[in-house]
């Protein structure tokens, strides 16, 4: 499983129909200190996740066990949204909060939709 930061939807009109009405989310995979490591990956969501939620994404084989997802075509998913994350350090503990969607400003107009032909 992996932690990732949610940082927008996807829309496909035309998709294989066993992905109709499966939520799609691009997400930032990171790691412990919130540095990411990887940069828009695409997960179906399982969880009601939204943009600026911290969750951990299951891949794989995994990303088809929840309910919601059984075979379906899908590698990667959402399966928790996370409220907070400790890692202990060297005798200290280092804990991230995750961030409510309401503290993190999300404004419609700097996103941007990228079309595919």
């Amino acid at each position: 499983m992996k932690i990732a930061r949610i940082t927008g939807t996807v829309t496909a009109t035309i998709k294989d129909s066993q992905l109709a009405g499966v939520v799609l989310l691009v997400a930032d995979i990171e790691d412990a200190d919130g540095t990411i490591v990887e940069k828009s990956v695409v997960a179906a969501d399982s969880c009601s996740a939204g943009p600026g939620d911290l969750v951990l994404l299951a891949s794989g084989s995994a990303a088809r066990l929840p309910v919601t997802l059984a075979g379906r075509p899908v590698d990667l998913a959402v399966v928790a949204v996370l409220e907070t994350l400790t890692i202990p350090t060297n005798r200290s503990s280092a804990r991230r909060v995750a961030k409510p969607v309401a503290e993190k400003k999300v404004s419609k107009k700097k996103t941007s939709t990228r079309r595919i032909k």
